[in-house]
Formats: structure tokens, C-alpha cells, sequence
């Protein structure tokens, strides 16, 4: 290897060492320089129509391919994008944040430059940045940026967080030591190892504690494929038998036609019989917890915790004792691999929690001029996915509607489930089906679709997405729900309020706009609208939306106050909580607790 080379080469090999592959972003006189290293370095770039859908995508892509990274410019760039990586930060994706920042002469002096403040002060967005990043560095000298690279993408890669990286535009040329190249960053070898007397003994002492119980119970949450466990919680989840569920943030995580496992954990937005049968569960394995509102149901899923064991990413925790430095992928191998499935318990056939393969197969047909409605939508069209799918859903009636979607095997579901920034989804959607891309011609991914959900209201809010999709020549599938507005929040309050009304678009004209290519057979574009059932079955019939190759956008009419069971569910019983209204005249419960301290 080389003893030295231009600082911008180094970031960019460096980055493309440990996975990625193309770069989100948008140029300005900050960072221009800076991107003439991106494609000598193997990588690709982007190009977005703006910062904001910039960082939504790169959010995406590394949901898919486990990191991404993006490029902004100083001040006006970054504060564009910050919500994304605020985003990134909370749900947990690793995203490189690369700053195109002034030179470090100007930065010394104080001077009044452009896309500042105009006060002198360029540590200001830095600051901002420091809050939702988990690593930052400015790379202000020669000696140490190459190791400050190096920290940054470990952490970034390590806490599945975005960092942040500032790079002056009089450093992108300066000369740095090479000699860190020739040694790859593994992100395999990231996690250091466990003290292997502790996890023997934390083995043996959950083992114990699975054989002895009664009535277990699996809930399976999102942060389990962040912290690199998917396969280690499908398996304990076919193993074990156990009666199992998902958070709708960890919806798509393990496989959906196993016998036992019984759709989302809605506590009390499901089923009246799911949330008794749980809180009597005497044993409850969370996996990858996100204990949002949102993702608890008003936290009425959030399991005792005297007879919980949960695993965070370099912790556990077993029936109210935490034991840190214990990284789980580990533990849960050992636990795998000692599991004797003779010890298991003989449980009591558990109530009736729903086979959703089953409820799918009873819906009675539709009527061609049928009215398309929320309450069998999201369940009738699982028959359109196939394995190999990607889905995304977007904030509001899709999301909600979604975790009513029967899965096939091999299915990857995303959705937002504390960030909740609509309009991320569309953005999130051209990052993904580029990464799917990539990986699919890498034989990392299994053929498959981008399939999105999108809410009208959320689509205006980011509709530039369809240019960097067409762009880039994307496939992908757009199912978008036109309601007339903003239908999840006229539910929460303002049924006929003007401010959750949005301007009528015609949103199947956006490829003409937005200059798709017309008669290309490589590029194809399919558009319709479906305003009744039998208009909806014939459009997904067609040969060429299942194949999903290029750009397909389908608008389906739904009515504007409808809205999916359990939405509705949710407030009605949100709502009698915060007026104080009881809900059930009897002992308060651990779970009542945590809901009434939370609202």
C-alpha cells in the first residue's frame, strides 16, 4: 500500500471498505472538491433533489445494507438533512453524515462567511450534530484524520448510529498515512467478545428459567436486526414453539408462516382475548425492545418485568437484574446451541391468538364495484407479495393498516415506529431498492421487489423522491392511498378540521413531470388508478406490476374518514385513559402503571 494519499481518498476507500456502495447527497461549494474522490473510489453517486429526502434515503439504504453514508454541505446542507439523521438516530441506522466544511483558516478567524450564522461561530451546527450522533470528528489535521476516520466508522458500524464527519475543503487534498487501508475494518469483529465463565453462567441461568416455566411467550422487536440477531431469534423462535410476536416496529424479522407465531402483540388495540392470555404468561423472551408509545400500544404491550428476559444489544436482562457487557448475537448462540428441546415446557394449549393465514384464506371475495376499504385492504393485498419482497409503510393509515399484511418467507417489512417523520418513507424507499439492487447482483439478496405504502399527504411532503428514483433507474412499486388528507390525524382530533386537508394532486401524472422515460423497454412505467375493488384486482393482476420492474405507481381510492379497526381502537381507548375514564374496574396491573405514569 501506498505510504500517502489525498485525505477525501482516503474517507471514500475507507467507506466503501466497510460495505457501502453509493453515496447520498447534494453538492455545494463546500463539498464539491470532495466529490471527485467518490467514484475513484468505487462508489457511486446518488445525487438527491434535496438534503432532507438525501437523508431519508441514506436511512434506508443502511436498513438494508447495514451502513450508507451522505454527503451535505456546511450549514444550510446539514440543518436540511438533520431531521433524517435525527431519524437515523432514533430507529437506529448507520449513517455516515460527511460535511463539506469551510477551510480551517476561516474557521480560526472567525470570518463572516456564507451559510453561516454570520457570527463566527462554525462549531454551532457541529453542536447540534453532537446530539444526535454517537462519534464526530472535524478534520482539521493531517496527523490524526485518518485515525478519527477510523473511530467515527466503528462507532457508526459498532452502536448502529450516524456519525458525524466534518471535512474542510483546504483538507480534502492534505496528505495522510495510507497504512490504515491495508488493514479492512471487519465489521464482524467489531464486538468484542464475552467473558466466557459470565456467559456460561447467564446461558444456564435463562435456560433454566425457559425450562421451568409454564406459559412462555416471545415478543420480537425491532432493534433485533440492528444488533445483528435475525437469525438467532428466527431460530429460537422455530426451535422453541413458543408462542410468538412481534412489536409492529420488529414486524418481518422472523418468519411469519411459522405455526406459532400469531401476527403483532396490539394489547389493548387487539384482540380482547391476546392481551389476559399474555400478562398471564409466567416466562416473556423480548428480543430488540423499542419501548415507544407508539410500538406499545399506549405502552399496554410492555411486559412485567419480574418475569421478562430482554436482550439490548451488549446487555441483558433477566427478570428485573441487568447484566451489561454481555453482546447478545453471542449469548444467544450459546443459548441455541445447549437448548434442550426435551426440557421444554408442556404447556397448556393457549387460546386461539389467530392464524393469519387462515383469516386470509376466510375473507369473502369482493364485489366489482365494491368500495376499497381499510378494514380488509391491508389483509387481501398479501396476496400480491412474494418472497424476496421488500415493503415499506409509511406513517399514518399504512403503517397502521400494515401490520395487518400476511408476510411471505424471506420478507423484510420497514416502518417508522418512534421517529414518525411522514414523507420518510418515499425517501427511504429509493435508499432501499438501491441497496436491494446492489445486493441482489452481489447475491447477498434474494430476487425481490421495493414495495411502498404512501399516504397521499405524506407523499407531498417529499414527492422530489420520484426524480432521484427515475434518476437512478430504480424498481420500485408505489401503492399511494389517496384518502384526501391527513385521515390519521382527522381520527386523533379535527374529523372535519381544514388544517388536515391537503391540495387535490394528480399524482399519477409525477413521471411525466418528473421526465420519466417514455416507450423504455429497459425503464418501463406503469400507471393506474383504482377506485373499486374489481378496478384494484385487475391492476394487480397485471404481468407488468408484478414484475415491479421500473417505475409503477398505483392510486387507490380509499374514503377519508376510514381508517384501519385498530387506529380507531387506539384512540377511542387513548382517549378515555387521558379523561380519566377506567377502562377496568379492578387491581391495577405493572402495565396500567407504566400507562397511567406515561399519560
Amino acid at each position: 500500500m501506498a505510504g500517502h494519499m489525498d485525505l477525501a481518498e482516503y474517507l471514500f476507500r475507507r467507506i466503501h471498505q466497510i460495505g457501502v456502495r453509493a453515496v447520498h447527497g447534494v453538492p455545494g461549494d463546500y463539498n464539491l472538491t470532495a466529490l471527485d474522490y467518490i467514484e475513484p473510489a468505487g462508489l457511486s453517486w446518488v445525487g438527491n433533489a434535496n438534503e432532507l429526502n438525501a437523508g431519508y434515503a441514506a436511512d434506508g439504504y443502511a436498513r438494508i445494507r447495514g451502513v450508507s453514508a451522505l454527503v451535505t454541505a456546511f450549514g444550510v446542507g446539514e440543518l436540511s438533512a438533520i431531521n433524517a439523521v435525527a431519524g437515523a438516530y432514533a430507529e437506529r441506522a448507520a449513517v455516515i453524515h460527511i460535511v463539506g466544511a469551510v477551510p480551517t483558516h476561516v474557521q480560526e478567524q472567525g470570518l463572516c462567511m456564507h451559510h453561516s450564522l454570520g457570527d463566527g461561530n462554525f462549531r454551532v451546527f457541529a453542536d447540534m450534530a453532537a446530539n444526535i450522533t454517537v462519534a464526530q470528528a472535524n478534520l482539521t489535521d493531517a496527523e490524526t484524520a485518518a485515525a478519527e476516520i477510523d473511530r467515527c466508522l466503528r462507532e457508526c458500524v459498532l452502536q448502529s448510529r450516524p456519525v458525524y464527519i466534518e471535512l474542510p475543503t483546504n483538507m480534502v487534498k492534505a496528505r495522510v498515512s495510507a497504512a490504515g487501508l491495508a488493514s479492512p475494518i471487519d465489521r464482524s469483529l467489531l464486538v468484542p467478545a464475552n467473558d466466557e465463565a459470565v456467559e456460561d453462567s447467564k446461558a444456564d441461568l435463562i435456560l433454566g428459567k425457559i425450562y421451568a416455566s409454564k406459559q412462555p411467550f416471545i415478543i420480537v422487536d425491532g432493534f433485533t436486526s440492528r444488533y445483528g440477531i435475525r437469525d438467532e431469534a428466527d431460530e429460537l423462535v422455530r426451535v422453541t414453539g413458543f408462542p410468538t410476536s412481534t412489536t409492529p416496529f420488529g414486524k418481518g424479522i422472523v418468519n411469519e408462516t411459522y405455526p406459532n407465531f400469531h401476527g403483532i402483540y396490539a394489547g389493548m388495540a387487539g384482540k380482547q382475548i391476546y392481551m389476559p392470555w399474555a400478562r398471564g404468561c409466567d416466562v416473556v423472551i423480548r428480543l430488540g425492545p423499542l419501548p415507544s408509545d407508539v410500538n406499545t400500544f399506549g405502552f399496554s404491550t410492555t411486559p412485567d418485568p419480574t418475569i421478562t428476559i430482554t436482550f439490548e444489544r451488549d446487555s441483558v436482562e433477566i427478570e428485573g437484574t441487568q447484566y451489561r457487557g454481555l453482546h447478545v448475537k453471542s449469548l444467544l448462540r450459546k443459548i441455541l446451541t445447549r437448548l434442550d428441546k426435551t426440557k421444554l415446557p408442556k404447556y397448556d394449549p393457549y387460546p386461539d391468538l389467530g392464524d393469519l393465514r387462515a383469516q386470509l384464506k376466510a375473507l369473502p371475495p369482493t364485489g366489482k364495484d365494491d368500495t376499497i376499504d381499510q378494514a380488509t385492504f391491508w389483509q387481501r393485498i398479501s396476496n400480491f407479495l412474494q418472497p424476496g419482497d421488500i415493503v415499506l409503510t409509511e406513517t399514518g393509515t399504512p403503517s397502521v393498516g400494515g401490520r395487518d399484511i400476511v408476510l411471505p418467507p424471506n420478507t423484510t417489512l420497514i416502518n417508522s415506529s418512534i421517529w414518525l417523520s411522514i414523507g420518510y418513507m418515499l425517501g427511504a424507499c429509493a435508499g432501499v431498492a438501491l441497496a436491494q439492487r446492489e445486493m441482489v447482483a452481489e447475491g447477498s439478496q434474494p430476487q425481490g421487489r421495493t414495495v411502498l405504502f404512501e399516504g397521499d399527504g405524506s407523499l407531498q411532503m417529499t414527492v422530489q423522491v420520484f426524480s432521484d428514483i427515475i434518476r437512478n433507474r430504480l424498481d420500485v412499486v408505489v401503492f399511494v392511498i389517496n384518502n384526501d388528507g391527513y385521515t390519521i390525524e382527522r381520527w386523533i382530533h379535527g374529523m372535519k378540521a381544514g388544517y388536515n386537508d391537503i391540495p387535490p394532486w394528480r399524482y399519477l401524472d409525477a413521471p411525466t413531470f418528473f421526465a420519466a422515460p417514455e416507450h423504455d423497454p429497459a425503464y418501463p412505467v406503469f400507471t393506474k388508478r383504482a377506485e373499486t375493488w374489481g378496478e384494484l384486482n385487475d391492476v394487480l393482476a397485471n404481468p407488468d406490476l408484478q414484475r415491479g420492474k421500473g417505475l409503477n405507481i398505483v392510486e387507490v381510492i380509499m374514503a377519508r374518514d376510514d381508517a384501519p379497526e385498530v387506529l380507531k381502537r387506539l384512540v377511542e381507548s387513548t382517549s378515555r385513559r387521558n379523561s380519566g375514564v377506567s377502562e377496568r374496574p379492578k387491581a391495577i396491573t405493572h402495565e396500567e402503571k407504566v400507562m397511567k405514569v406515561a399519560g
